[in-house]
């Protein structure tokens, strides 16, 4: 199984309207402290979980991008020392497109970051300043430029279904985006996340959020556009030429084994007696480091999942994938079989409407069912917990 690790740096610059991330702004970070404890809570995990290659590194945040590259270099060093890595190991760093950011890039991939993810979001001046973006499109663009002289592998997000966005604006904004390329693309479309400066907007309705049929257009357009230019959807909102997907999602979306280090991070780790873990960190960051450095870990929660639980977790995060749910894999991961957790009613049912298929190798969600998927995997569990 493989086996990944997340690394969440909780500090930006600012925050974002419409994130709902641990994010948190600092005027000072303390970078001795966090090193050292990011480093202890790394060497926790290993004394409880034991040595195992680490296919996945993957730094988020927050703006991992602010990290000291040498601070990075540690982790990694120590991730290596304590756990070893794969030969093939993928190790990501999110980042924004600043100047400043950009320009530490080469010394990222002097610490060991082999791919990148950037924050791009759209390469609209207007549409920026409307998400509360701290660059511009050219500061964007400049980014990327530096990160495909860098990186052999790098992506970038973009968001679309901005208000009034028309399909033309979009069209335009994904083609640009698939030419600067590099085999990978993040596309989500903008939601209005609770707690968030966009819900306050919204309820004092300084805006009005795109209507869903007018966002579900945008979605058919990304498809049909990313499908001819030879970047499909191989999850509900990342696109990727086949052998460019992330390593380190696809640990999440097939269910494998990661660790979460830092304020805030989850992680679903199997343990060494065969059981896998539900984790979750403490949040606030100042919090999550005392009680680091009295304990060597930052633990909220930590439990053993349920048979029942890991099934419903792994048919969630398996229904975003293009290719669906491996009955085999599926088994082994969960040690349910398919046919016991669904409701044989509701995939009938779903077939039928070609909105999922459905044989004796396992499940997959049709095309046309990917804007439904919440309702599809809710009619898929209900009934059989019914039984």
């Amino acid at each position: 199984m493989d086996f990944g690790i997340y690394v969440h740096w909780p500090f930006c610059v600012s925050k974002c309207p419409y994130c709902d991330f641990n994010s948190h702004v600092r005027e000072t970070v303390d970078q001795d402290r966090w090193r050292s404890a990011l480093l202890a809570e790394t060497g926790y995990w290993r004394e409880r979980i034991g040595q195992q290659p680490v296919r996945s590194i993957f730094f988020g945040g927050g703006t991992p991008s602010l990290m000291p590259p040498a601070t990075v270099a540690a982790l990694i060093a120590e991730i290596d020392a304590q756990f070893g890595l794969a030969d093939d190991v993928e190790i990501t760093l999110e980042a924004n497109p600043s100047t400043v950011e950009a320009g530490r890039f080469q010394d990222f991939r002097a610490a060991g970051i082999n791919r990148l993810s950037l924050g791009v979001q759209s390469f609209d001046d207007e549409a920026l300043r409307f998400l509360g973006r701290a660059h511009d499109a050219d500061t964007a663009l400049a980014a990327i430029a530096t990160a495909r002289q860098t990186f052999e592998r790098f992506s970038f997000d973009l968001i679309y279904a901005l208000p009034d966005q028309t399909g033309a604006a979009w069209r335009q904004q994904l083609e640009r985006a698939i030419d600067l390329s590099r085999g990978h693309l993040s596309l989500y479309q903008l939601t209005i996340e609770p707690n968030t400066g966009f819900a306050g907007a919204v309820r004092r309705r300084a805006f009005q959020p795109m209507d869903d049929d007018r966002a579900a257009d945008l979605f058919d357009l990304t498809q049909r556009v990313c499908d001819a230019a030879g970047i499909p959807a191989y999850e509900t909102s990342n696109h990727a030429v086949p052998g460019q997907e992330s390593r380190h999602n696809l640990i999440y979306w097939q269910y494998g084994s990661w660790i979460g280090i830092g304020p805030g991070a989850h992680g679903r780790p199997v343990m060494p007696d065969g059981r896998r873990h539900a984790t979750a960190n403490v949040k606030k960051p100042e919090r999550w480091l005392t009680q680091v450095e009295t304990n060597r870990q930052g633990l909220d929660e930590d439990r053993s999942v349920p048979a029942a639980e890991q099934a419903e977790e792994a048919l969630m995060m398996g229904l975003r994938l293009s290719r669906g749910i491996d009955q085999a894999r599926f088994r082994h991961r969960t040690g349910t079989a398919l046919s016991d957790l669904l409701d044989p009613t509701a995939v009938e049912g779903l077939a039928r409407a070609e909105l999922i298929v459905s044989d004796g190798d396992g499940i997959q969600v049709r095309p046309e069912g990917r804007l439904l998927l919440n309702s599809i995997t809710g009619q898929l569990l209900d009934g059989a917990r019914g039984r």
